[in-house]
């Protein structure tokens, strides 16, 4: 299995069942140190999306009650490899694992049940449950990074369309 990118580079991976197993690791060593501070903690992004490719880097999204909680969590995150990053998104902070300049792992903490939780879950769900739309999302990501290997910004900036149409889609499609 391959884990984890250079930073500022973007390479998508035909899709890895390890992933699964390496997100759910991550998640028990989370649950872990978190306890109680975490509602709930949830693999999502394109490695969570069953045969797509993905960069391979793997996403979860942390649900708190409150930002402080976690916050006051940072040391001993820090001490079992999850360092914090600050705000990558309004409403959200980012934790990563990896070294200096090669990033395996994205923790994104998000209050729970906001539209951020909500949308990470919503997407994951329904492209999994509509394998037209997660091959054309796949596509559109190959393409992309083909383009702009180099361009981490840019390959964001390109799928956003796509995703905003999804995430209306899956938004209708959970809360219909």
């Amino acid at each position: 299995m391959k884990l984890g990118l250079r930073r500022g580079t973007v390479a998508v991976e035909p899709h890895d069942r390890q992933w699964e197993v390496t997100a759910q690791q991550t998640i028990a060593k989370l649950r872990e140190i978190l306890g109680d501070t975490a509602v709930d903690i949830q693999h999502i992004g394109s490695t969570s999306i069953k045969d797509i490719c993905a960069k391979p880097i793997i996403d979860i999204v942390v649900g708190v009650r409150d930002f402080r909680d976690i916050l006051e969590k940072n040391e001993i995150l820090e001490k079992n490899g999850f360092i914090f990053r600050g705000h990558d998104v309004p409403d959200q902070y980012l934790y990563v694992c990896g070294d200096e300049s090669t990033r395996t792992h994205h923790i994104h903490t998000v209050i729970y049940n906001s539209e951020a939780w909500n949308n990470y879950i919503n997407m994951r769900d329904y492209l999994n449950c509509h394998n037209e739309e997660a091959q054309a999302y796949s596509e559109l990501k190959e393409k992309v990074a083909r383009q702009y290997p180099d361009d981490r910004n840019r390959y964001t900036e390109l799928k956003s369309g796509l995703i905003a149409e999804i995430l209306k889609k899956a938004n209708n499609w959970r809360y219909k």
